[in-house]
């Protein structure tokens, strides 16, 4: 049965209810360009979605060499042929008129084309120059979290063995670092201990700080299809804004922001206090759990109900959901990530799980969530704070294991410290010490907090900035070289989505001009710049997509995310299959710790963990003495108030975050037609009772400022939590008349104009959700709404008054039901 759906106005299609235990029916969507039918479709390339974490399997449509759509693939775990709507229209910007075809350098105060040789020349001679003068430690490395695996293990080689440097971080440093962090703390080692799977078999679903109906929409789907069918989960949500999973949840509770630590010591408090507690698992397979019960004790509901704003009545219901569950299925996203005391709160998440057992099993695990396609992939290869395969910095057979894989002196590693985080990046170039600063794949001119800062930093004239990407974004307006580069279906890789899943995704078309894949940038500088191993080879021996993959594997083997069972052969034509993948497991593992924790002894962790408070690393004899039998650590954490609070000048909360439509700075879903249309323009949310104090009215030009600077935006009048403002954090300046930054007589337009810098001393991730805010009307709407989607988080509390959000025949996909 087919039928054609407007997927603006029903971003999550039809239902195909189903029970406990049952699989997931399959639903293939289908998006074609105007006047194609699939008859005329040449090509169908298998790939996987770039624009969220999910990992939806597709394959892409082509015809003339372009891109004229794409399919969902029924075969794969993931999706099982469904598509959400950055799948199905942001292919569109790979055809934008103003994609990046050749190389640009800055002549004279202005950016030039050149070629190939012009630009990596002045890279490289910048790079040599350094070098010398100042060391490694004088450059620095800022990727992404949407390049494809191969490309950041080449940039990890690079930048660790060939140049030298410790100062290798991506953007997934702002979505997804307390993920990791917090699988660190609690399991020695990052990976995600669940599967999607586990929503065919729970009857208990939390989401913490997780809208999973906007960020990962086709994983709402399959929870929506099992809250249709027989037997549905009981759903709980935490978020202070009214969520389409708020409004499906059986228990909702809306903290005030900062306060989520204080919240989940009660939620334990009452588990513990209720004995709901699986005391043989704690006994065989924690440490730390005394200290747990001790630390919650006088954290009863009514102590957080003060703190958080929510009634003790509402978190006592939420306990015992928690409680009583047979099967529970958390998952954790930026609500917690991006907030105050993000990596405690996140730990005491996985607390929930260890103390009631519910790991390893179908419909009991947790999903600390990532927010990028590839966020995964920089992890487990290195190019983030950690080395690759998931080795411990502190650890020095780790290094020497490493180095023997790179045939390079353990010494060539820097481990003489952490991995520098993004944020100390950023920091070392302002003060100077980074002198060059390679960014990849990413818009800090836009997604940075205290942008104002941001733009300072990459002005200035002795940071030599070099920016690979697809359009001259806000960051590479200001860079010294600019490179472009190929994209999805441009090229060939695979990566890697939140639960562990690995796609291939093959090259489709050719990229615009001279542009080229990441992966061939990468080799081209190595190339130039003529890393050699201790034999004298060149340090980076392969030269095509595949010969990455193989040499990734030799540096996964025997790791916690060991690839060494998957092929691109393997990969083509069925399903995408999760690691670890070896010859225990040859066709992938559905989820982690089915047999107790696997890798938090102290000879083959990741990571010692750190200071909850103050981010300080644990040291191995510490660690040793509290878990010398590698077991999971129950790591208590005691609420603090956040950094920054309310005042009588600025008495609101601030909270940043995505809506439904666009993906990071709008790079590509701001240049496809239907996505962009149903979120044109960025806008401000807040409540009834905070509209009507300042005489606010739905439309409202209004300015949000916060100490550190402010933008203007329309007024959505929301069902949000007193007390609180809302801004999505996708709009900067590339459609503006400002090109990098506020044009000189407008105010800010991006979120990140106001926000903080400040991030969480464990993983160092920035906090978006933590500020202090004020707002005040600049001028009538006149009637015209906000700018706003009315059928997610940002739908108006009186929908009456607002026209609702369709797309149009343009927007028109088929959904296909075997």
């Amino acid at each position: 049965m087919e039928r054609s759906v407007d997927r603006i106005a029903q971003p999550w299609g039809g239902r195909t209810a189903y029970g406990p235990g049952e699989a997931w029916p399959a639903r293939v969507d289908m998006f074609l360009a105007e006047g194609i039918s699939p008859d005329e479709v040449e090509r169908w390339v298998q790939s996987a979605s770039v624009l969220h974490s999910d990992g939806d399997a597709m394959d892409i449509a082509v015809k003339a060499g372009r891109i004229v759509g794409v399919r969902g693939r029924s075969v794969d775990r993931v999706n099982r042929g469904r598509l959400g709507p950055k799948d199905l229209f942001g292919w569109q910007a790979n055809h934008a008129t103003d994609r990046l075809r050749n190389p640009l350098v800055r002549e004279g105060g202005r950016l030039v084309e050149c070629d190939w040789d012009t630009a990596l020349g002045r890279v490289v001679e910048r790079s040599q120059e350094l070098l010398a003068a100042h060391g490694p430690g004088a450059l620095g490395f800022y990727t992404s979290g949407q390049l494809f695996l191969e490309e950041y293990y080449t940039l990890a080689v690079l930048a660790r063995a060939g140049i030298g440097t410790n100062h290798l971080d991506g953007n997934t440093r702002l979505c997804t670092a307390t993920a990791a962090e917090a699988l660190k703390e609690s399991f020695g080692c990052d990976g995600q201990p669940g599967s999607y799977e586990d929503v065919d078999h729970t009857d208990t679903l939390a989401l913490f700080g997780h809208n999973m109906a906007e960020t990962q929409p086709v994983l709402w789907m399959r929870v929506l299809d099992r809250l249709e069918g027989a037997a549905p989960p009981r759903l709980l949500c935490v978020d202070p804004r009214p969520t389409m999973v708020a409004r499906r949840a059986d228990v909702h509770l809306a903290p005030r922001l900062g306060t989520n630590v204080a919240l989940l010591n009660a939620l334990l408090h009452e588990i513990i206090r209720r004995d709901r507690v699986d005391h043989a698992f704690v006994d065989s397979h924690t440490v730390g759990f005394e200290e747990l019960r001790r630390q919650v004790a006088p954290c009863t509901p009514a102590w957080a109900a003060e703190i958080c704003d929510v009634p003790a009545a509402a978190i006592e219901e939420a306990a015992e959901l928690l409680g009583g569950a047979e099967r529970l299925m958390s998952t954790v996203l930026q609500g917690f990530y991006q907030s105050h005391q993000a990596t405690a709160a996140a730990v005491q998440v996985n607390n929930l799980h260890l103390v009631r057992g519910m790991l390893g099993r179908p419909g009991c695990g947790v999903l600390q969530m990532n927010g990028q396609p590839t966020a995964q992939n920089t992890r487990e290869t290195g190019a983030n704070g950690d080395l690759p395969g998931f080795r411990n910095w502190q650890n020095d057979q780790h290094v020497a294991d490493l180095a023997r894989v790179w045939n390079v002196d353990p010494s060539t590693i820097p481990h003489y410290a952490p991995p520098t985080p993004a944020m100390q990046i950023f920091r070392y170039a302002e003060q100077g010490s980074v002198r060059m600063l390679w960014i990849s794949g990413t818009n800090p001119a836009v997604s940075l907090p205290e942008l104002a800062r941001i733009r300072r930093i990459l002005g200035q004239e002795r940071l030599f900035t070099v920016v690979q990407d697809l359009f001259l974004t806000e960051t590479a307006q200001l860079a010294d070289v600019v490179l472009p580069a190929a994209t999805w279906g441009e090229k060939t890789g695979t990566f890697t989505n939140a639960d562990r899943t690995v796609h291939l995704s093959e090259k489709a078309v050719e990229p615009p001009g001279s542009a080229r894949s990441d992966l061939d940038i990468f080799l081209d500088y190595a190339r130039r710049m003529d890393f050699r191993d201790r034999d004298g080879r060149p340090l980076i021996g392969w030269s095509a997509p595949e010969e990455a993959f193989e040499a990734w594997k030799r540096c996964s083997a025997g790791r916690p995310c060991d690839y060494t069972g998957l092929t691109y052969e393997k990969l083509r034509g069925g399903s995408g299959i999760q690691w670890p993948c070896n010859a225990d497991a040859p066709d992938g593992t559905e989820r982690l710790y089915t047999d107790g924790i696997s890798w938090a002894h102290p000879d083959v962790c990741e990571s010692y963990g750190k200071d909850l408070v103050t981010g300080a690393s644990v040291e191995v004899v510490e660690y040793r003495s509290l878990n010398p039998d590698g077991r999971a650590v129950i790591k208590a954490a005691e609420y603090l108030p956040p950094h920054e609070d309310t005042s009588n000048e600025y008495p609101l909360q601030l909270t940043t975050g995505r809506t439904l439509y666009h993906f990071h700075t709008r790079t590509k879903t701001g240049r496809a037609p239907q996505l962009n249309a149903a979120a044109p323009e960025v806008w401000v949310e807040l409540s009834r009772t905070e509209a009507a104090a300042r005489d606010l009215r739905e439309g409202d030009l209004a300015r949000i400022t916060t100490p550190r600077g402010s933008l203007q935006a329309r007024v959505r009048i929301t069902d949000i939590r007193d007390g609180l403002v809302f801004v999505p954090f996708h709009y900067g300046y590339w459609d503006t008349a400002g090109g990098h930054g506020p044009a000189s007589d407008a105010e800010g337009r991006a979120a990140n104009e106001t926000t903080i810098t400040d991030w969480d001393p464990a993983s160092k991730q920035p906090l978006y959700k933590t500020a202090a805010a004020r707002i005040e009307r600049v001028a009538r709407g006149e009637g015209t709404p906000a700018p706003a989607p009315t059928n997610t988080a940002s739908a108006p509390s009186e929908p009456s008054n607002v026209p609702a959000t369709v797309g149009g025949p343009g927007a028109h996909a088929t959904e296909e039901r075997p």
